[in-house]
This record gives structure tokens, C-alpha cells and sequence, in this order.
């Protein structure tokens, strides 16, 4: 067998048909594209969205809520959690170390006061919520706010 020899199937292989080449092609007169109308015109483009008049599915869906984007994302941890969790000085690395948070967020790391708070600890984080504060506080231990561009000290 020699490589030189190899052709396609009959049949496999067909002449490109030449579009809007004159009558004796077979696509004469209108090119396939009728006699009127958008689609028939040079430099049609159908608009994103478009239905043929319809109203669009965009217009026609109610557009609801509000999105602010001076909303501040953090990574949030319980006062619950830290009880469980062992040492008694935490800061955001040593969190994401132990797994407590996955990932620091843009904000920071924000402590809530969900839960109780048995020992003393200290604690290092960007935001504490009030509950958060006074639960740490209550039970002798210490916080200390770290300071972010975009975090601010003590929110509610």
C-alpha cells in the first residue's frame, strides 16, 4: 500500500457551491436569501435579544432588588467557634491554618457573637460585632482590631 495512492471515499468530497455567481449556478438571481426583507439586505445582523418584534425575554422579566457596591464581604467566625477550638490566641492566619475559615476574604475577618464563651482568649481580627466584644470581654479576655483598608473598626 502506498500513502500517495489514498483518495476519499466517492462521494465524500463536494464542490463548494459559489453563491451569488450568476444565474447558471443554481443560486442565482437572490443568493438563497429570498427577495425582501432584513435578512436579505448586505450587512444584516440580527441584535442580541431580538425576537422578531416580540418583546424580549429581558424586557419582559421584572427587574427587582438592589445591589450595593460599597457592600464589605468577611469572613465570619462565632464565638462558639473559637470556644471549640484549641489555643487561646487567634488571628486570621492561625484560623485559616485550623481550618475554622477556608479562605480570608477582601474585607477581612469579622468575630460574631453567636454562642458561649467559657475561657479567656485573645483575639485578632479586623471587625467585632458588639455581642462578640463584650462576650470576650465577659469571659477575661482580650481583642485587638487589626487595621485594613477596607475594614472598619467595630461594626454592629
Amino acid at each position: 500500500m502506498n500513502l500517495s495512492n489514498l483518495r476519499p471515499p466517492k462521494g465524500q468530497k463536494h464542490k463548494k457551491q459559489r453563491i451569488s455567481q450568476g444565474m447558471g449556478t443554481g443560486r442565482g438571481k437572490y443568493s438563497g436569501r429570498g427577495a425582501k426583507g432584513a435578512k436579505s439586505i448586505s450587512g444584516y445582523s440580527i441584535m442580541r435579544g431580538f425576537e422578531g418584534g416580540q418583546m424580549p425575554l429581558h424586557r419582559r422579566l421584572p427587574k427587582r432588588g438592589f445591589t450595593n457596591i460599597f457592600h464589605k464581604e468577611y469572613s465570619v467566625v462565632n464565638v462558639a467557634a473559637l470556644n471549640e477550638l484549641e489555643g487561646d490566641e487567634f488571628t486570621p492566619e492561625t484560623l485559616v491554618a485550623s481550618g475554622a475559615v477556608r479562605k480570608l476574604k477582601k474585607a477581612g475577618l469579622k468575630i460574631l457573637g453567636n454562642g458561649e464563651l467559657t475561657r479567656k482568649i485573645t483575639v485578632k481580627a479586623h471587625v467585632f460585632s458588639k455581642s462578640a466584644l463584650d462576650k470576650i470581654q465577659k469571659a477575661g479576655g482580650s481583642v485587638e482590631v487589626l487595621a485594613a483598608a477596607t475594614a472598619t473598626a467595630v461594626e454592629k
